[in-house]
């Protein structure tokens, strides 16, 4: 009955604040959702709209994605400039589907909610509600909300570490391959092609590049946007190098050329200064693990044998 007790207001606190968000995001939706039944009305369905199951399916997941648009509206960026940094973030780290921005403002608030949740249900269950009680739920609350931006660094910073270590193979083939006599794209898909096995990351933008351009957009553009997509400055310089000599007509292969050297120039720079901090790094494992033991070896012995010497006399 004690615990019952304490857990009744706790539910009911919960069931308040999502009733609030119930009607915040229902507010916040309503011209949205206007427009959208006025759009339906004015344009009746066509046949072949009404008689396919996977558009009808797909109706059905259109749903599901409005209600989660819905609830996740309150987390979502409000100005352009902040919506377009979280599409190059999720960009960065693989997801480039139109829906995950709702996607991802969704598990936070899922995560929000579930980690509120459970660190109530674990430490006010027998407590008085103070804020000393309320100290650690707020923490754990406050870690539950900022998992899924934790989780996107990390899959961000694994996916550019990816490209940046693959990065030099495929440009020293892709230079191979365009001196060779291929243009660009036959040489982007035989990179494609050929570094498939070990090169997911690198291969799979190349090839969606590849098909943009097949596709007939504009090389400037297809190239912009693949240094935008994966936020790495070696390809950004590499999309760069390659949109200016597109534009004055000079060499690709020379370009290419220019770019893999100064690569590899700076690749070499970074392995020096990594190789020039490492003595400084090691000084403080020296310091704490190794001297220590190093001392006791050394000096125990003539410790041990002043000791018995003293006590001798």
């Amino acid at each position: 009955m004690t615990y019952l007790a304490d857990i009744i207001p706790l539910l009911v606190f919960v069931g308040i604040v999502l009733g609030i968000w119930a009607v915040l995001s229902g507010i916040s939706n309503r011209n949205s959702k206007a427009a959208d039944r006025l759009s339906r009305i004015s344009r009746p369905p066509s046949l072949a709209e009404i008689d396919d199951p996977a558009r009808q399916k797909g109706q059905h997941f259109q749903g599901l994605l409005e209600t989660a648009k819905a609830l996740s509206s309150p987390l979502m960026p409000q100005t352009e400039l902040e919506q377009s940094n979280l599409k190059t973030k999720l960009a960065n780290a693989g997801f480039r589907s139109e829906a995950a921005p709702v996607v991802y403002s969704g598990l936070r608030l899922a995560c929000l909610l579930v980690s509120a949740v459970l660190s109530c249900a674990i430490f006010l269950p027998g407590r008085k509600l103070n804020l000393s009680s309320l100290q650690w739920p707020i923490i754990f609350t406050g870690i539950g909300f900022y998992i899924p931006s934790i989780t996107l660094w990390y899959l961000r910073t694994k996916r550019q570490e990816a490209i940046f270590l693959t990065l030099p193979d495929a440009l020293d083939l892709l230079v191979v391959c365009v001196e060779s006599g291929l243009g660009l794209d036959a040489a982007l898909r035989k990179v494609c092609d050929e570094m498939s096995s070990h090169a997911k990351v690198i291969c799979e933008e190349l090839s969606l590049a590849n098909f943009q351009l097949q596709m007939g957009r504009p090389r400037r553009e297809v190239l912009h946007d693949l240094g935008v997509r994966t936020g790495v400055d070696d390809v950004r310089s590499l999309a760069a190098i390659l949109i200016q000599a597109d534009r004055f007509g000079s060499s690709i292969a020379q370009a290419l050329r220019v770019q893999s050297d100064s690569m590899r120039t700076r690749r070499k720079q970074i392995a020096e200064e990594k190789a020039a901090k490492t003595a400084v790094q090691l000084l403080f494992p020296l310091i704490l693990f190794i001297f220590p033991g190093i001392f006791v070896v050394l000096v125990g012995p003539a410790a041990i044998n002043i000791m018995e010497s003293l006590l001798k006399q």
